[in-house]
């Protein structure tokens, strides 16, 4: 079915879909006023990039050093939560004081709000996954623990792949510009790999494998980011230090994307 531009979901939800939670994810986590990406290269470029976050979020060394923890990924995964709430806003808000001289705010007031709410639905959707997670373990109740059992599988695999969609998206930032979520996933990479690096905290592991592991990640993810970012300029002419209103009108992708929706904003 076809996503209808202007809705969060685009109609692609039914009641059957609820059986599967990854496809909720989708439509949940890569709303239909996302604009799509405008060639293969780009979005190769962005697949890319979402692998290595992963590799960012999840820390080859916590498998290195000793095996896969759920209770850790959780632990990870509400710290991530919290840099995300604090950091998006903060790049996103230097961005507009770069953007003031060639556009001004109001003119992005609705894909802001639309990025803002998808930013707050999937942190409190990883925040009620980890607490029903911690009730489910500390439960005597084995009724209780079968009860909520499925409901926490289904929530475990709806938040993961939504994770997998907002890296991807950025929270939808593309619908501010274009270069935002290279950007954001640039500077959200870094931030987790400095305070390691700052602390000499290398999680066990050698100087030397410690200092690989923990840039290895942030440096891949810069460089594909900064190669979507150097496609974009090249072959649309978008530029992250111009504002959206800025920008020359798009080649309309498939499908279909009506140009610059911020010119006569």
């Amino acid at each position: 079915m076809a996503r209808t531009r202007g809705s969060w979901t685009g109609g692609t939800l039914t009641a059957r879909s609820f059986l599967k939670p990854h496809q909720v994810a989708t439509a949940v986590f890569h709303p239909a006023w996302i604009p799509p990406s405008l060639d293969p290269t780009i979005e190769r470029l962005k697949r890319f990039r979402v692998v290595a976050g992963a590799v960012a979020s999840i820390g080859v060394y916590t498998v290195l050093e000793g095996g896969f923890e759920v209770t850790e990924l959780l632990e990870n995964a509400l710290t991530a939560s919290a840099v995300l709430l604090f950091l998006t806003p903060l790049t996103v808000g230097v961005m507009l004081f770069v953007w003031r001289r060639t556009g001004t705010v109001r003119q992005l007031r609705v894909p802001l709000l639309n990025s803002l709410k998808l930013l707050l639905l999937f942190i409190g959707c990883v925040v009620a996954m980890v607490m029903l997670v911690q009730w489910t373990n500390g439960s005597n109740s084995m009724f209780a623990i079968m009860g909520v059992g499925l409901t926490m599988m289904w929530m475990l695999i709806f938040v993961a792949s939504g994770a997998v969609r907002v890296s991807g998206n950025f929270f939808g930032t593309a619908a501010v510009h274009r270069c935002l979520p290279a950007l954001l996933a640039t500077v959200t990479s870094w931030l987790m790999a400095i305070p390691d690096l700052v602390t000499g905290d290398l999680h066990g592991l050698s100087l030397r494998m410690g200092i690989v592991f923990i840039l290895g990640a942030p440096v891949t993810v810069t460089a594909i980011a900064w190669a979507e970012v150097g496609r974009l300029r090249r072959r649309y002419g978008i530029r992250l230090a111009t504002h959206p209103a800025g920008l020359p009108p798009m080649p309309p992708p498939v499908p279909p994307f009506q140009g610059n929706p911020y010119v006569h904003g």
